[in-house]
């Protein structure tokens, strides 16, 4: 039976951080509210979370899950940055952006690009999911909760809760989600590719 979490959107209440913590440290599968909407989590090098994760959204090998972390310093344990890079991003964390790039030995192969060997990044802006970081000690693998057939995220805990709760290990629900999915920024390349507009503003990779 999936655990419903209602959690102050100032002062998310320890207990029930702890209580989701260890959901995710049993190999449990959370849907999060984020200042991008909702979003699919469990924790890093978690496979079968992973996979479940794609199952909910139908989503192939080939779309790129990412690693969610609590602050820029962390990013470089997980993916490749070169001078340029490392300033983009830095300048732009955290925010509504999910950046896209080459993945260190640190990434399982079953969480990258099959053939790219690439993962996405993003330091988000939101008091609960950086509470919810800062007490499981680790990152999490995370996909937007966007439902197959929509393009934008859920929103509501409680519409989550209905629609995917037998799915579920568990649903923060802090009443402050965004509305608008992550700026999906490709930095592989000689130029930066915008493969979503979203909640980030995109002129800052513009060249």
């Amino acid at each position: 039976m999936v655990t419903f979490m209602e959690l102050h959107p100032v002062n998310p209440q320890q207990r029930s951080l702890d209580r989701a913590a260890k959901i995710l440290r049993d190999g449990g599968v959370i849907a999060y509210p984020t200042d991008s909407g909702y979003a699919l989590g469990s924790l890093f090098g978690n496979h079968s979370g992973a996979d479940r994760i794609r199952a909910i959204r139908n989503l192939d090998e080939r779309h790129h899950m990412t690693v969610v972390v609590s602050e820029f310093a962390q990013l470089g344990q997980y993916v490749h940055m070169d001078n340029r890079v490392f300033r983009a991003v830095k300048a732009a964390t955290p925010g509504a952006y999910t950046f896209i790039l080459p993945a260190t030995r640190e990434v399982p192969r079953a969480m990258q690009h099959p053939k790219k060997k690439t993962i996405g990044v993003r330091v988000p802006e939101h008091v609960t999911t950086l509470a919810l970081l800062d007490t499981v000690g680790e990152p999490l693998v995370s996909s937007t909760l966007i439902l197959p057939g929509n393009q934008e995220p859920m929103t509501d805990g409680w519409a989550v809760n209905e629609e995917l709760g037998h799915l579920l290990d568990a649903v923060l629900d802090s009443g402050d989600s965004g509305s608008t999915p992550t700026t999906v920024v490709d930095l592989t390349g000689v130029k930066p590719e915008i493969v979503r507009l979203g909640g980030g503003d995109p002129t800052l990779f513009e060249e």
